[in-house]
């Protein structure tokens, strides 16, 4: 990916698709640097890493009355930890995606009269940031079982994991449901995959975020199957995956 202008940063929160109502979407990833300068460190300060953190801010134009919309859902989330996903470009498969596991910290609205009425909020980590893809699209309404795109993350070694963050952005239908699992095989062909993840059965919007335990894992691709049921439903829903 080469240089390019900020015109189609997305910004999922845990249930809602908030980047239709953000002009201005910020990521910091920080470590701590702790000081062990001595005697011997020839006259050069010496540091370790210490805590990670990260933090997501966003701001926008300020919408309400439907719980897609950026006050519904920031009342709803402030205070909770949830499922996060920024991408700088785009969200069609295989985009770049930052996802983490985080808390809304803040929510501010208004502004002087005359001015169109904004929104600000901030999430911080509590989970480590992850450099991702796209799995899962949030424009493709998915009505029946199915599998999704192969993506080539790579092998996953020891003391790393595998992170998957769903984001449900709507459920309509009657009784519907819909359970979202991760596999992976060592091919793209598919052929005899595994189920890593598999996400809690989800009826209405809302956000779920997973990891692997940190085992190894020599598989090298990934792909999503998500298993549909109830009377004419339909879901909305991105997902993104990351190793780290």
């Amino acid at each position: 990916m080469g240089k390019f202008v900020l015109l189609d940063a997305r910004l999922f929160a845990p249930g809602a698709d908030l980047s239709g109502a953000s002009n201005k979407i910020e990521l910091t990833s920080e470590i701590e640097d702790k000081d062990v300068t001595n005697y011997r460190s020839q006259g050069w300060k010496e540091v370790l890493g210490g805590l990670g953190s990260a933090e997501i801010s966003a701001e926008g134009q300020w919408e309400a009355g439907d719980p897609s919309m950026v006050d519904d859902v920031s009342w709803s989330t402030l205070g909770g930890i949830g499922p996060y996903t920024v991408c700088p470009t785009d969200s069609v498969v295989g985009a770049l995606a930052y996802l983490t596991s985080g808390m809304r910290v803040d929510y501010k609205v208004g502004d002087a009269v005359g001015e169109v009425a904004p929104w600000t909020g901030t999430v911080k980590s509590s989970w480590p940031l992850v450099r991702g893809q796209i799995a899962h699209p949030p424009g493709t309404a998915r009505t029946t079982t199915g599998t999704g795109t192969v993506l080539n993350l790579g092998a996953i070694p020891a003391g790393k994991r595998l992170y998957a963050a769903l984001h449900v952005l709507s459920a309509a239908g009657t009784t519907p449901s819909l359970t979202v699992s991760v596999e992976s095989d060592d091919a793209a062909g598919m052929a005899d995959p595994t189920t890593l993840l598999t996400f809690p059965a989800a009826d209405e919007p809302g956000g779920q975020i997973l990891r692997t335990d940190g085992t190894a894992i020599t598989d090298t691709h990934y792909r999503l199957a998500w298993t549909i049921s109830g009377t004419t439903p339909s879901f909305m829903f991105a997902v993104s995956l990351g190793i780290r």
